[in-house]
């Protein structure tokens, strides 16, 4: 295993969606108090380590962080090639294995390849298009703050995200595919190693328009899709899917029995999201394997009321992780496995 570099970084850089950096900072502090807040900007917040020492593949279950990195700080200059040639210096020599070059804010407009170019030539490391790294893999990390900022730091990657770029799954929507929530789907499957299998049940609240459906018909599953619009045609005509047209509240609670899964991506208040997921899992005669739910917030401060919602899945019977998809929105992902007794959330 390559070895990480003689300078290890006093601070903590994580990304995260832009608007999400006080739900971060909030999580921090329950789960993580030995490191202090430094800075933030939109997209990123550095950390102060202190005397906590992490191991080189750390990655704290914030939720709302999409990658974490050790900080050795800025590099300025008037070209690509003396920034480069600044980050060299800073992070020294050490056994890259890869170099992700992310932006701090998406929305900007800057040419990462010719950065990518520029640090390359300085590290004999392809220039190509960012990648998926391999778990144990020393990354070299660029954040681009602007044209002529750089944040220099440095990860190991182990982690699926950790894998990728800033933490941002580096997969597009296929053609052909109904919805976004069957990317949000596709994303979740990877980054929590979701045990999907051919010839489970799944009933899905709040399908329409199908997109998540697709997926897991995809996956090999047969899948029921609740809610009172209609699927697109491309899924509702698959031999292995059926639409009950009618809200989830609606279904006979013996209707719920024989599900692997209970999966939701529901347009509602999360609390509504959270009673309908109840309902679905507590039902007589149920024994659900498993919870893929995604929970809107319809503002940054209902962030406070994950906690709270994590706890009572657990008194569901089930082990929940939750995490913030690079590929949704003001929202967090739920993934949940039935456990044999009741269990206390760990902190």
């Amino acid at each position: 295993m390559p070895s990480a570099p003689p300078t290890r970084g006093d601070f903590l850089l994580m990304a995260c969606q832009g608007g999400a950096e006080a739900a971060l900072c909030q999580r921090q502090e329950e789960v993580l108090p030995q490191i202090t807040k430094a800075a933030w900007r939109r997209g990123a917040v550095t950390f102060r380590l202190g005397s906590f020492d992490p191991a080189e593949d750390f990655f704290p279950d914030l939720v709302f962080n999409r990658t974490c990195i050790r900080s050795l700080g800025q590099v300025t200059g008037t070209s690509d090639a003396q920034r480069a040639a600044a980050a060299a210096a800073l992070a020294g020599k050490a056994e890259w294995k890869a170099l992700h070059v992310w932006n701090r804010d998406p929305r900007a407009e800057i040419d990462r390849q010719l950065i990518r170019a520029a640090l390359g030539a300085v590290y004999e490391l392809p220039a190509a298009a960012d990648t998926t790294s391999a778990p144990g893999d020393l990354i070299l990390d660029c954040i681009v703050d602007s044209p002529d900022r750089w944040w220099i730091g440095w990860h190991r990657a182990a982690t699926p995200p950790s894998c990728w770029p800033g933490g941002v799954y580096p997969v597009a929507l296929p053609e052909g595919k109904v919805s976004r929530a069957w990317l949000k789907l596709d994303e979740a499957i990877t980054t929590f190693g979701i045990p999907l299998a051919a010839g489970q049940r799944a009933i899905e609240l709040g399908a329409s328009p199908g997109g998540a459906c697709q997926r897991l018909l995809e996956a090999g599953l047969d899948v029921v899709g609740v809610d009172p619009a209609l699927v697109d045609e491309r899924v509702g005509s698959h031999q292995r899917f059926e639409q009950w047209r009618m809200r989830a509240r609606d279904v006979r609670l013996t209707a719920l029995r024989g599900f692997h899964w209970v999966v939701a991506d529901m347009n509602i208040d999360p609390t509504s999201t959270m009673e309908s997921l109840e309902r679905a899992v507590m039902a007589p005669g149920t024994r659900v394997q498993g919870i893929i739910a995604t929970l809107k917030l319809p503002t940054w401060d209902r962030a406070t009321d994950l906690p709270k919602f994590l706890e009572q899945v657990v008194t569901w019977g089930f082990t929940p992780h939750a995490r913030q998809l690079s590929t949704g929105g003001r929202e967090v992902c739920v993934w949940a496995t039935r456990v044999t007794t009741p269990r206390t959330l760990a902190r």
